[in-house]
């Protein structure tokens, strides 16, 4: 209680700043200094937040596992198609997918180290804490700004018809740029997991959080998070919306028949897009408030909150596995690639084909996917 008593008021200020830390297990080092106090026996003294721990870690395992192996297996088919079907990396959309499953792919592998940490304890060392935590916001940054780029290729193909026939190769070629481009910022985007990750101790568990300087936290932990709302979420989602309104008031236009699988396909990006990270990115808006003025301060009120971040952070997750089923396996041409591909790996006999015997339209013989180009400007169908 003495020692309660003798925290001064920069102490203080400093311990609100630990408690709004990214992860409400985030916490400061626990040296005694002036500019580090020991805030993991502080914040226990607070609030007890041994109930979010346990939910955590019954929780988020099984989750994460299950979340990474479906996405592991879906990612992979894809870049064994992209890779074993050359012919198939001949669009700027063939290279944003492509980049994308990397992307899920690098994504998915830090899930379990985070499974581990959440069931026994952070074990890993140092190094591959800042390794982890850097190539999870890569991922997250790449992902999202990968989606940003196909639906501006959609856009440009289905709406700006005349212009992506005559500039097919030219763009082809940019495409490989921008996807330079958008590692390259992913990157920068996430030097501050490199700078600030570290394990920290919570009572007898250690995790890999971002433990900022108790000079500069609070003003790095909102710099941080706002980098990650507007360029994880809110620069995609208007890019998306715009790019795919535009898109739907065209198909609208049409007469086309198979308009109305492609609206649908349309419509289940932006609604997964907005389910899976809406929430998600809405929570991370309360932490910034949070972190600025310290807007909940009631225990009771912290744990419920931690417990939501929780659940939301995992729904969040869940869009590196659907990724492939939204964009990829809804064409026609990339369902008979894996056909293909199963009869490879478990030799099963392939079907003759049939003889053409009716005249089929060019729109029915492609069966482009609307996230796919076809050589028609008409690449709308499943």
């Amino acid at each position: 209680m003495n020692e309660l008593l003798h925290i001064n008021s920069t102490s203080m200020d400093d311990f609100i700043t630990a408690m709004t830390t990214e992860d409400p297990l985030s916490l400061l080092p626990s040296s005694t200094t002036e500019e580090d106090y020991d805030y993991d026996k502080f914040a226990d003294m607070m609030c007890d937040r041994e109930s979010v721990r346990n939910f955590r870690g019954n929780f988020e395992p099984p989750l994460f596992w299950l979340i990474a192996i479906i996405g592991g297996a879906g990612n992979l088919a894809v870049v064994w198609i992209y890779l074993h079907f050359r012919r198939r990396l001949k669009t700027m959309t063939d290279v944003y997918l492509l980049n994308l499953a990397v992307a899920d792919l690098l994504f998915l592998v830090t899930l379990p180290l985070w499974a581990a940490e959440a069931s026994h304890s952070w074990i890993f060392g140092t190094a591959l804490c800042k390794i982890n935590s850097a190539l999870y916001k890569v991922n997250l940054f790449s992902s999202m700004l990968l989606l940003t780029c196909i639906s501006v290729d959609r856009y440009i193909v289905i709406v700006q018809t005349t212009k992506a026939q005559n500039t097919q190769l030219k763009r082809r070629h940019y495409s490989r740029l921008v996807c330079v481009g958008v590692w390259l910022l992913a990157v920068v985007l996430a030097t501050p997991e490199l700078v600030f990750a570290e394990p920290a101790q919570a009572e007898s568990m250690t995790y890999c959080r971002m433990v900022f300087p108790a000079n500069v936290g609070n003003r790095t932990k909102i710099l941080v998070l706002s980098l990650q709302v507007s360029m994880g979420f809110c620069l995609p989602f208007i890019v998306m919306a715009f790019c795919y309104s535009v898109i739907v008031a065209k198909l609208l236009k049409t007469r086309n028949f198979q308009k109305h699988k492609a609206m649908r396909v349309i419509l289940a990006v932006v609604v997964v897009f907005v389910v899976s990270q809406l929430p998600y990115n809405a929570m991370l808006v309360v932490e910034v408030s949070q972190a600025s003025n310290m807007t909940v301060t009631d225990c009771k009120a912290v744990k419920r909150l931690d417990v939501a971040r929780q659940i939301l952070k995992s729904i969040a997750y869940m869009h590196a596995c659907i990724n492939p089923f939204l964009y990829v396996f809804v064409g026609v041409r990339f369902r008979n690639d894996i056909l293909h591909m199963l009869q490879c790996c478990f030799c099963i006999p392939t079907q003759t084909k049939k003889p053409p015997g009716k005249f089929r339209s060019p729109l029915s013989s492609t069966r482009a996917t609307v996230m796919s180009d076809s050589d028609t400007s008409q690449a709308l169908s499943l």
